[in-house]
């Protein structure tokens, strides 16, 4: 056995668990990640890059396919290996040395293996040999473990070995059919890559699609998807599942049957903390970890001492890399500021307060057409007791909108605060939206009033436009 001490100690060494680290190092500590599997973890080899890359081509292809003078010079359909080739370079393919010479370079250290608290600021790290390395943290641990799927208790489900996400995203070969259980971001997104390689997809979402979208997402969604040859089977659920010579059939609510070559699970996740001795600190294996708006877990003794923290995934806050990294930063940061005795700002919209995961997360469904939205719905602003004004528009009559794709189908969506008149939540739905979404993050987060707004001029002609043509529709005070 080894012992080695740290100011911070980092259990996972995923993208979040990275950012942490290089905000503390860059702050003048010293710091370690803990990692049981690849340095980059689940955004860079399982869930954004390579989920994004299987989606591109066939998006990419279908924009070309809707713009008179380049769909003449379209000849072919989408090269399925090429694509899966593609995926492949963005994973490096599965092999992490980019992201361990990333870590050395930053003056972060790594330590491989499955790391557990032992108690107060202690680590121990099991290696793949079963050697043990005990490591003791000056200032601070913090769980950055991420999550797992979430199997739903179906009757031989989990005897029929369906896939994960992670093995829809990896699949070095794609079925011939596909049965999607699930209506999520990542159903609907796999839905989508699957779709555009002819693979036969079925979706059966019991609560529908995107169900924490505004409504006319999962409409417009949803009709691409069926022109796009799937099948959407909502309102019904999986009650038995069982895999046969034929594939995985599966028994529904409404006493249908599905039969696909391979079966995608993708209807929630679940904390990876069932096995880094929380026990020992007073914590119950398997929960998700309550934080404080500095990611420090809530608890008596730990708010007594104030060593433990929780970003990403794990502390249930918003389960987006983008969102786990903005956590890292305030974490990392207000570690530091404690360890070294400075003063901490972790007031509203403090610099080391993640105020922004309460009113304001951005986040992009990338189907075709894309789902961009920050901020609240309609329904839950309207929830929460504002008085709001509902403003929408379509975005094919914006000059922009029609110059990207010839018929340009879209629709937005702007939530206002009458009393404040200031904007709570922007929704888009359309080809490339996602590029809007960040203006809108910064009226949001900026509580810029509409009457500002009318100030910020968009560039014509650009699909910016929509936000003059919502601003018309509001209307002048």
């Amino acid at each position: 056995m080894t012992e080695t001490e740290f100011d911070l100690i980092v259990i996972g060494g995923g993208a979040v668990a990275e950012n942490v680290a290089d905000r503390a190092v860059q702050g003048g500590l010293t710091a370690v990640l803990i990692e049981s599997e690849l340095v980059g973890g689940e955004c860079s080899y399982w869930a954004c890059m390579p989920s994004k890359a299987l989606l591109r081509s066939g998006i990419a292809l279908r924009a070309a396919q809707n713009v008179g003078g380049a769909k003449e010079a379209v000849t072919g359909g989408l090269d399925v290996a090429a694509t899966l080739r593609r995926r492949d370079s963005f994973t490096s393919n599965w092999d992490d040395q980019g992201q361990v010479d990333w870590v050395e370079g930053a003056g972060i250290s790594l330590v491989r293996g499955h790391g557990r608290l032992t108690g107060v600021k202690t680590v121990s790290v099991e290696a793949a040999d079963g050697t043990v390395t005990n490591l003791t943290a000056r200032h601070a641990v913090v769980v950055s473990t991420g999550s797992d799927p979430l199997l739903p208790d179906v009757d031989g489900l989990a005897d029929a070995e369906p896939w994960t996400p992670r093995d829809a995203t990896s699949a070095k070969v794609i079925p011939d059919s596909l049965a999607i259980i699930g209506g999520g971001v990542v159903a609907v997104e796999m839905a989508t890559a699957y779709a555009s390689f002819g693979c036969a997809v079925t979706v059966i979402a019991r609560g529908g699609l995107l169900g924490k979208e505004e409504d006319f997402a999962a409409e417009l969604v949803g009709e691409s998807l069926e022109k796009l040859g799937a099948t959407l089977r909502l309102g019904v659920s999986p009650t038995k599942a069982q895999r046969g010579a034929d594939g995985v059939t599966l028994t529904l609510s409404d006493g249908g049957t599905v039969t696909a070559a391979e079966v995608l699970v993708a209807t929630g996740r679940a904390p990876r903390t069932g096995d880094i001795g929380l026990d020992t600190v007073g914590l119950e294996p398997g929960d998700w970890l309550d934080v404080d708006d500095t990611l420090l877990v809530r608890g008596e003794t730990n708010h007594h001492h104030g060593w433990l923290y929780a970003t990403g995934d794990v502390n249930h806050r918003a389960l987006l890399t983008h969102q786990g990294k903005y956590q890292a930063r305030a974490a990392g940061d207000v570690i530091v500021a404690r360890a070294l005795g400075r003063a901490v700002h972790d007031g509203e919209w403090g610099t080391h307060a993640a105020t922004a995961d309460h009113r304001s997360v951005p986040q992009v469904t990338f189907s075709d057409p894309e789902v961009a939205s920050v901020g609240l719905t309609s329904t839950a602003a309207a929830d929460a007791g504002y008085e709001i004004r509902v403003v929408d528009y379509e975005l094919g009559n914006v000059a922009g909108a029609s110059l990207q794709a010839d018929g340009y189908v879209g629709r937005a969506r702007m939530v206002v605060d009458e009393k404040r008149r200031v904007v709570l939540g922007v929704t888009f739905v359309g080809q490339d939206v996602s590029e809007l979404i960040h203006a809108a993050t910064i009226a949001i987060v900026g509580e810029v009033t509409v009457d500002r707004l009318w100030h910020a001029v968009p560039a014509y002609p650009t699909m910016n436009e929509i936000w003059l043509r919502l601003l018309e529709t509001y209307g002048r005070p």
